[in-house]
């Protein structure tokens, strides 16, 4: 039986979303074209982009979000994107965004000065923060007063039963995910809607709330959605270890396993949490 690899957060992500960030690229970019990404959709409505407006866009990926956000700030205004994967900031440059600059930069770390931001936003990345406490006190210090943070969290399927049959393909093929060793704090307070709110609290924030959104992705066929999840950082990581003859017994035995329950179309219902504080 293959070890349980130990790593570190900072040690692991950053290098693991280097080396997929044109898959979850694509992947975010098609989901969030067609409107299912609602937890993200719902970050940009509430961090209420005017033009003029500085806003900092916490790990930023390739710049998903902030394609989206630049345009509302023009002109006079700008997004500047921060992620601790060299690749996820190297595409987000690639792009050119008007209005937006990118960085690559620890949030628990801003390298920016008190004040400097009107409002920041995060989809789906505080839960990477080892150190939640602490990315939280920095968005804090970097708000000018009455400036806003707005982040959507990952918290669990709906819908269980496809992830429920991926998962068993894995068990079989791949070895064992490794264990990062300082995220269980972390993943515990963004569960819990009312310690996630708590945090906010703690870290300065004069008021806080959490929106729970639940958004349906829709998958045309289960070779799309399989190709798609060889490409998730937690799925892509375990590939890596293994040959490729391996890969493609894997990959042919998730397809078979999906169109046995799923001979069409396919649907995923996930629960976000979605932070509102304001400084």
């Amino acid at each position: 039986m293959a070890r349980t690899q130990v790593v570190k957060s900072k040690e692991f992500f950053p290098e693991v979303f280097s080396r997929h960030a044109a898959a979850y690229q694509r992947r975010l970019e098609d989901i969030m074209a067609r409107g299912e990404a609602r937890g993200r959709a719902r970050v940009i409505e509430l961090a209420a982009p005017q033009r003029g407006m500085r806003l900092l866009d916490l790990a930023c990926g390739p710049g998903n979000l902030t394609r989206r956000l630049a345009p509302l700030v023009a002109p006079g205004g700008e997004v500047v994107g921060i992620d601790l994967a060299p690749g996820m900031v190297e595409l987000a440059r690639e792009a050119a965004i008007p209005n937006a600059r990118f960085e690559v930069m620890d949030m628990e770390r801003l390298e920016f000065a008190d004040a400097s931001f009107d409002a920041a936003v995060c989809g789906h990345g505080l839960q990477f923060a080892p150190d939640l406490q602490r990315a939280l006190r920095e968005a804090h210090r970097v708000l000018r007063a009455g400036g806003r943070l707005v982040a959507s969290i990952p918290v669990s399927p709906v819908k269980d039963s496809v992830f429920d049959l991926l998962d068993g393909v894995i068990d079989r093929w791949l070895p064992p995910a490794p264990e990062v060793v300082d995220q269980k704090h972390t993943r515990e307070t963004v569960r819990d809607a009312h310690a996630l709110r708590k945090g906010a609290f703690d870290a300065g924030f004069g008021s806080a709330s959490v929106e729970v959104i639940e958004e349906e992705v829709h998958w045309q066929s289960a070779e799309q959605l399989v190709s798609m999840f060889m490409g998730w950082w937690d799925c892509a990581s375990r590939l890596e270890s293994v040959a490729p003859e391996q890969r493609e017994a894997f990959k042919e035995d998730a397809l078979a396993t999906l169109k046995r329950e799923h001979p069409g179309t396919i649907s995923t219902i996930g629960r976000n949490h979605v932070l509102i504080a304001n400084s």
